[in-house]
């Protein structure tokens, strides 16, 4: 609902208004077409491949939408970055310590990220970090030699039992102690498989930082030990001579932490107790900052919760300038350096990509002429307003068409007028609106007016998607990820819109979005034209989505497909996994498809007995039930 249709628009403008520069990183672009491109390093510097392309590509193999796609070259991008950033500013800084980067494997479990994570970065010693028993299965089958494995959370005898074993096979464990019930438990089962452990201590600072995810700093933390515990850990390994054992000083500020000030302040923090474990006399060697690194979802580059002030480059040098401030007028030795950079790590490599299936429009009808001679004085004055708008008195008009509508509405409640006097003055009414936004009038109105009637008119774009499976973080804790059009980019967006989805629920929608790096509660789209798909993607998704999603409304798993952007400018599609069928789904909640279809088939014979239908059309039904059995959970063509 732009105020004009332009020929001037460039893809230049397009990237600017979504973002796609900022927010991309160097991985996402617009091609001279108008359609949003994927881009990698190739045979001669730089190649981009059309998502639109890929989509066709999927459909072609018999995929409909929605599909989850991976970039696998954007996951490895991310591993390079990340070790190449902290291996630069170790060098710079001459630190004597290196990095061993860890991915905590809660942020993202499904084998293909986990095992495209093990192999590309086993260069680099890239380890992995468990915290459930579960997680420790799948990150045994998937370490590499030499890489950390950092075992955090609760830990019962097996959990511990099973990191012990992959110590004794020679894996860089550490056993992250959270309370000193578990130190207990870890050195009875030690002593009882003669294994001397590498112990981490989990430290509360009391540090507060900023951002969405920081109950896991200050004193309230529900993870780690304060100092009182801290010294009572010590004095127990020292009790039992194994105070050699404590090699590392664990802390985690919080996930997604916006200002490098807050980072800064709980790295130096962490600092001086990792200082005081050394003059306890524990070896130490290590420190583990956890997670904390943001991704800029807004690409404003701010201190806003969605975004970050700072920079990779910044992240690492504040960490190891850190350490070397607190610890080298010590004489400390610069222990290891290791981050659990999660989100970082995995958000860019997938996206959801979907079709707009229909749309609602909030638009005024052709208005008549002359108003019937029986309406009502409410009808008559929002009439008469319509036809006196003029430049300058936007302001009084709007409020006034406000209170008139409202009152028509009192009277319809009342029955003091019928459907159609009401709708003719709803009509009315939309039809001012239209006109104070789509003219300069608007430019006199306040801000929250004009808002206001950005969102009232904005159409309803419905998306073949599920929000509650494929973007929980959106309806659980407003978490805001970018979106924009997957074609036609040099086209100036007319529309402004929310996005619905498929399930039957008023929170299945988004409609907060990122618009010329601002949050804004509509978003530009382009109108649908007949016969040809629109598509969206919603990007930087990688991080949580996929292991928090559930089936409201019984919406399964998408498709995923992950894909890898050759170095000649071709892809190729490396891994096809089909969503879920509606038989898949009603096993989850404990259906039995066959024991369904049974039922059915009784049915329609009863059905055909009593005559209701023929033998052939008892036929079409179950051929119609089954094949809904075996179908995509989502709307098809």
């Amino acid at each position: 609902m732009y105020q004009t249709h332009s020929n001037s628009w460039t893809i230049n403008d397009s990237a600017t208004l979504y973002g796609i520069h900022q927010w991309g990183k160097g991985l996402f672009d617009l091609n001279s077409a108008g359609n949003l491109t994927l881009k990698a390093s190739g045979d001669k510097g730089e190649v981009s491949v059309p998502i639109i392309d890929i989509v066709d590509g999927i459909k072609q193999r018999g995929h409909n939408m929605p599909v989850l796609l991976r970039v696998e070259n954007f996951l490895d991008d991310r591993i390079a970055l990340l070790h190449k950033t902290f291996a630069h500013a170790i060098t710079s800084a001459d630190y004597t310590g290196r990095y061993r980067g860890v991915f905590p494997v809660k942020v993202n479990q499904q084998c293909q990220v986990i095992e495209e994570i093990s192999h590309f970065g086993q260069p680099f010693n890239y380890g992995l970090e468990a915290g459930s028993k579960a997680e420790l299965v799948l990150a045994l089958a998937n370490i590499k030699e030499d890489s950390t494995l950092i075992l955090n959370g609760y830990k019962d005898r097996d959990f511990i039992d099973l990191g012990l074993w992959a110590q004794k096979l020679g894996h860089h464990c550490f056993f992250v102690v959270e309370s000193l019930s578990e130190l207990d438990l870890l050195l009875e089962r030690s002593r009882a498989m003669d294994i001397r452990p590498r112990i981490g201590a989990r430290v509360k600072v009391a540090v507060k930082v900023a951002g969405m995810w920081t109950e896991t700093s200050g004193d309230r933390s529900s993870f780690g030990l304060d100092s009182r515990q801290l010294v009572a850990m010590i004095t127990t390994l020292r009790q039992q001579e194994m105070l050699d054992c404590l090699q590392l000083l664990h802390c985690h500020l919080g996930s997604q932490i916006p200002r490098l000030a807050d980072i800064s302040a709980g790295i130096g923090a962490a600092c001086h107790y990792y200082a005081n474990l050394i003059a306890a006399g524990a070896a130490m060697g290590y420190i583990d900052f956890g997670g904390g690194l943001a991704v800029d979802y807004s690409g404003s580059g701010s201190n806003a919760e969605h975004s970050r002030d700072y920079t990779l480059d910044d992240y690492a040098q504040t960490i190891v300038t850190q350490l070397r401030t607190v610890l080298d007028p010590l004489q400390i030795t610069h222990p290891d350096i290791i981050t659990e950079s999660g989100r970082a790590t995995v958000a860019y490599a997938s996206m959801l990509l979907f079709n707009i299936i229909d749309v609602m429009h909030f638009e005024a009808m052709d208005l008549p002429q002359q108003l019937p001679p029986d309406c009502s004085d409410t009808v008559k004055h929002l009439f008469t307003l319509y036809r006196q708008l003029t430049d300058g008195n936007a302001t009084p008009v709007y409020r006034h068409a406000k209170e008139l509508r409202l009152h028509l509405r009192q009277q319809f409640q009342h029955g003091q007028l019928n459907l159609e006097q009401r709708a003719l003055g709803e009509n009315i009414f939309l039809a001012i609106a239209q006109h104070l936004l789509h003219h300069p009038h608007q430019t006199c109105l306040p801000a929250q007016d004009q808002t206001e009637l950005r969102q009232n008119l904005a159409d309803i774009y419905y998306g073949n998607f599920s929000v509650f499976q494929s973007l929980p973080d959106t309806w659980a804790i407003d978490q805001k990820f970018p979106i924009a059009p997957l074609q036609r980019h040099t086209e100036k967006p007319q529309r402004e819109a929310i996005i619905s989805d498929l399930t039957c629920d008023c929170d299945g929608k988004l409609d907060s979005f990122i618009v010329y790096g601002k949050q804004r509660s509509t978003l530009p789209v382009h109108k649908l034209t007949s016969g040809e798909d629109y598509y969206l993607g919603v990007f930087l998704m990688g991080a949580y989505q996929e292991t928090l999603g559930d089936i409201h409304n019984l919406f399964g798993d998408t498709h995923v497909i992950s894909v890898r952007i050759n170095a000649d400018g071709g892809f190729d599609i490396i891994k096809e996994i089909s969503g879920d069928s509606i038989g898949a789904v009603l096993e989850y909640v404990e259906y039995q498809p066959q024991k369904l279809f049974e039922q059915m088939r009784n049915d329609a014979e009863q059905a055909v007995r009593s005559k209701t239908i023929t033998i052939a059309e008892r036929q079409q039904l179950l051929l119609a039930f089954s094949t809904a059995l075996s179908g995509y959970t989502y709307y098809q063509h």
